[in-house]
């Protein structure tokens, strides 16, 4: 099924020249002369760089077939890291690359979300938000401010800004998209 330049969106997988894209960046231009166009910034799956492209009327791209799956986190064995499918237990290792930004949010035992475009595994993707205990973050002083933030080394190597009243050992709830601190857990 060929996407047209209208259905272009952010967020959107597209394919083209058979390598699978993330649309990471969208914007719509009409000049005041010819004929309107779409700018965007797409991710490739595979090797994790951006590249600018443009799409004029008429154009076409793909939609890839990707296939995703819950695997389980296990662990880093200093190469790569080693995943789990839950259903047949085969063992899978992604490079550093691969996994990207995502490893800084999982931990081993954790189910994250795999993309497999033509049945080789391309990448990862951490639950929308995931609860980790805080391992290192100053102490408290006395005059700290209500609304203020200080940072907060998690279990997993994120370092996220937290309201002064947490402390270390506690667990929050934080958005791996925009990395954020959501709430502190009962």
């Amino acid at each position: 099924m060929a996407i047209g330049m209208s259905e272009l969106k952010k967020g959107l997988k597209i394919e083209i020249d058979g390598i699978p894209y993330r649309i990471t960046e969208y914007q719509h231009v009409k000049p005041g002369k010819g004929a309107a166009f779409v700018r965007c910034k797409i991710k490739n799956f595979i090797n994790g760089k951006t590249i600018e492209r443009t799409f004029h009327a008429g154009d076409k791209c793909e939609v890839p077939d990707l296939q995703p799956k819950t695997m389980q986190f296990l662990y880093d064995d200093g190469e790569m890291m080693q995943f789990m499918d839950n259903e047949t237990y085969e063992q899978i290792g992604l490079t550093y690359d691969q996994v990207g930004d995502t490893a800084k949010w999982i931990i081993d035992g954790m189910n994250v979300d795999m993309m497999f475009f033509k049945g080789e595994a391309i990448t990862v993707e951490a639950p929308a938000t995931v609860e980790l205990r805080i391992v290192e973050t100053p102490p408290n002083f006395k005059g700290d401010s209500q609304g203020g933030k200080k940072p907060a080394t998690l279990e997993s190597g994120a370092v996220v800004q937290i309201p002064f009243h947490i402390v270390e050992g506690d667990i929050i709830k934080c958005d791996t998209k925009t990395g954020e601190y959501l709430e502190k857990v009962k």
